[in-house]
């Protein structure tokens, strides 16, 4: 939109989709070249960023690989914008109404089968509604189907890859190890195709993997707090801050906790959303710095020029 030509180095995991893309926008019109699609390596891409016509880097994945990208192209004065891994947290305040805050974050959590920046991942929920919220969370990830994304009765397909779903297994049996509890879910089913079942834990404190890092599947980390201000404690209480939400009848005052205590890029009230394009979408801390979408992200990648007329 500004002028700027694009090279994509995609996912192993998704050269399909990266490719219809390119040709989706030279359908629409796009000059061939200007959103161009690299089948190239992690080494090769060096290669890339290091080119003299490549003049920012923005890249979408976890922390690890932001920290290598940010520092190869910070060695040549180059502008990065990094999105990377998160830990959302969703409050369940003590005013919250509860059936909303259960259906919502059960819909949060199994977005894209879990396989998403900012999917809804630790549940934070005061001890007024705790229990409540604990029953039906179960009992509705209990109830999930999985099965085919083609069939309309499906509400969790199959994860990207085998490493992938056995990666999110080893999260789960290492956060029991330490202390969590399940309580739906948890086993790998013996099926074909790399499914994972939507899963729930509880107990989940520092030092488990459900507690401290991302979990890119259908896995909840359901949390219990005194009280809201506790709440907020704990949903701060992570390396990530890219989204998360508060669920509370008073809205007034939801806003001003998201607004002034929340530490994250993107707060959801009493709903759940991916993006907006006419919203900034990012993060702090070791979610990543810089935005994407609306005004903010339409000016990460331009140069602002100023210039001075003499009388």
């Amino acid at each position: 939109m500004v002028g700027n030509g694009v090279l994509l180095k995609h996912s192993a995991n998704c050269t399909g989709s990266g490719l219809l893309l390119r040709d989706i926008y030279e359908r629409a019109g796009l000059p061939k070249g200007l959103f161009g699609v690299l089948l190239i390596t992690h080494d090769q891409s060096d290669a890339v960023i290091e080119h003299k016509l490549v003049r920012g880097v923005t890249l979408t994945g976890s922390d690890k690989a932001g920290r290598t990208v940010g520092q190869k192209a910070a060695a040549l004065s180059k502008k990065t914008v990094l999105e990377l891994g998160s830990n959302d947290a969703y409050m369940v305040f003590d005013d919250a109404d509860l059936d909303l805050a259960i259906k919502t974050c059960v819909q949060g959590r199994l977005f894209n089968n879990g396989q998403t920046c900012v999917a809804a991942k630790r549940f934070i929920v005061t001890e007024k509604n705790y229990d409540a919220f604990v029953e039906g969370y179960a009992a509705a990830f209990k109830d999930v189907t999985m099965g085919d994304p083609n069939d309309e009765d499906t509400q969790l397909g199959p994860l990207v890859s085998r490493s992938q779903r056995d990666q999110i297994h080893k999260q789960v049996e290492e956060s029991v190890a330490k202390g969590a509890k399940i309580i739906a879910g948890g086993a790998t089913p013996d099926r074909t195709g790399w499914f994972y079942p939507a899963t729930a834990l509880v107990d989940v404190a520092p030092g488990q993997p459900a507690y401290d890092d991302e979990i890119f599947g259908p896995v909840a980390s359901i949390i219990r707090a005194s009280d809201d201000e506790d709440a907020m404690r704990i949903a701060n209480d992570s390396r990530y801050g890219l989204g998360g939400g508060i669920f509370s009848k008073d809205v007034d005052r939801a806003v001003k906790m998201a607004s002034t205590y929340f530490d994250t890029g993107m707060v959801n009230i009493n709903t759940y959303a991916i993006a907006s394009p006419d919203m900034p979408f990012g993060g702090v801390k070791d979610s990543g710095y810089g935005r994407e979408h609306g005004d903010v992200g339409l000016k990460e990648f331009v140069n602002v020029k100023a210039i001075t007329i003499g009388a």
